[in-house]
């Protein structure tokens, strides 16, 4: 039995050459305290745990930080599920050693370079059948899931659905980014459709399934250990722009009633960086009704109100980030998402692109489409790049060639592209996986050799 709280009317996203329809319902709002019942009255009124239920169900809390933090910063959710989640049979290893996943950047396990690197696009390979779990692949990090200290960034390639299993991260939240096909997500609090262009944050311990409605799909993820994605401080940009809190969608309670069947879902957990996998004879998305602030969401990257200058220099590229995850260190991320989307320019006696620089911050990029206005040509869809925190980078040779001698008109910069960047205060270690890959561009140095040295101490500006 599969029950929605509300009828949905088709609504086009509109996130490529021809709309995508997302045929699921969802509440709007960033961070607020929601409410949801796919039966009337499933939700307890006055209480969070009755002695019995409504509907005879179950309650159980999700707590995504400790019971005492300040009720500004407090999430967690209630859930009213058919089963207590805790119903399964014990965890054993899965795939051990061979899963691919990283989960303490340590020397025994990773290495580090401060080369700038850059992959081509990473393969999906059709013929072996790989879902979105056992097509993760870990790039690099930093820290250690059991300290709650650090991050990770991962890729998927994934040719299949998952069938009758879930998984869950106990590790972090997970930042997902679609760059190929569209992800039919399941979760605990409803369904999810998230097309390239979009983003789904799914947090920690929530159990989820993706199925793959465009077949062979590809994209990144970005994991943090500690605390939770938060849209950034405006500060005097005052009290809109950037990513609006309206746009943010989170879903509406929805579920299966499976059990018991004698064909088992598995729970596949992630676990300090080690998957493990527990049988159980019901399906995990049985939650009839929840309420609360811990859930997941997702974000259309079109709706990013940009910020940028309108008289002259190249404003730094804090100005397009989406979400963040503070550290202790005021103004300092753990991590942040930022995106480079279509915009105006209209910089006068300016060099346009991104300026060189060397960063206290590490900084990994992706491209969702299109070609990055800093380096047409060899950063490609679904590849990425990492430059390390204080090696430095910038525009190849034919970007400056063309930013010191065109004219500058206003115009119009990364139309028909989506490239965005996973930046962290943290160094980033690489596993063997991604040093080796063959999709390694050893040549990518090359990028920047031929950049036209044009000094001549007998002319100024």
């Amino acid at each position: 039995m599969l029950s929605s709280d509300a009828a949905t009317p088709p609504e086009a996203v509109g996130l490529g050459p021809k709309e995508l329809v997302d045929p699921y319902t969802y509440h709007d709002g960033f961070g607020n305290h929601l409410s949801s019942e796919a039966l009337r009255g499933a939700l307890p009124v006055g209480q969070n745990t009755p002695q019995v239920c409504p509907y005879g169900l179950y309650a159980e809390q999700l707590s995504g930080t400790a019971f005492t933090v300040g009720r500004s910063g407090n999430q967690r959710s209630w859930l009213y599920r058919i089963h207590p989640s805790v119903m399964h049979r014990p965890f054993e290893p899965y795939r051990p050693g061979s899963h691919g996943i990283v989960g303490t950047f340590d020397a025994r396990t990773t290495e580090t370079t401060p080369t700038q690197i850059r992959w081509l696009p990473f393969p999906i390979n059709e013929n072996e059948q790989t879902d979105f779990v056992d097509g993760m692949r870990t790039i690099g990090g930093a820290g250690d899931t059991a300290l709650k200290s650090g991050l990770a960034v991962h890729i998927y390639t994934a040719s299949k659905s998952m069938d009758k299993r879930a998984f869950c991260n106990s590790d972090g939240d997970l930042l997902i980014v679609p760059q190929q096909g569209r992800l039919d997500i399941a979760t605990e609090f409803g369904q999810i459709m998230a097309a390239p262009n979009e983003i789904v944050v799914i947090q920690r311990g929530i159990r989820f399934c993706v199925s793959l409605p465009d077949g062979p799909s590809r994209g990144y993820i970005l994991e943090v250990y500690d605390g939770h994605f938060e849209l950034p401080d405006l500060g005097p940009i005052g009290a809109n722009g950037l990513a609006n809190p309206r746009d943010f969608q989170t879903p509406v309670a929805r579920y299966e009633n499976t059990g018991p069947e004698p064909a088992s879902w598995s729970i596949v957990n992630k676990y300090q960086g080690d998957l493990f996998v527990a049988q159980q004879d019901h399906s995990p998305f049985d939650v009839v009704a929840w309420h609360g602030n811990y859930a997941p969401y997702k974000y259309n990257l079109a709706n990013f109100s940009v910020i940028n200058s309108v008289s002259f220099d190249h404003v730094d590229p804090s100005i397009f980030t989406v979400l963040t995850c503070k550290s202790a260190h005021p103004g300092t991320a753990v991590a942040d998402f930022v995106i480079f989307p279509p915009r105006f320019e209209v910089q006068m006696n300016t060099f346009r692109p991104p300026y060189f620089h060397r960063n206290c911050m590490s900084e990994f990029m992706g491209l969702i489409r299109g070609e990055y206005e800093a380096k047409k040509g060899g950063f490609l869809p679904g590849g990425a790049s990492l430059h390390s925190m204080m090696t430095p980078h910038g525009p190849d040779a034919k970007t400056v060639a063309n930013a010191t001698t065109r004219e500058l008109l206003p115009g119009r910069v990364a139309d028909g592209t989506q490239a965005f960047m996973f930046e962290s205060m943290f160094q980033l270690r690489l596993t063997k996986w991604a040093v080796e890959h063959k999709q390694r561009d050893h040549d990518y140095y090359k990028a920047w050799l031929d950049i036209p040295i044009t000094f001549n101490p007998d002319k100024s500006a």
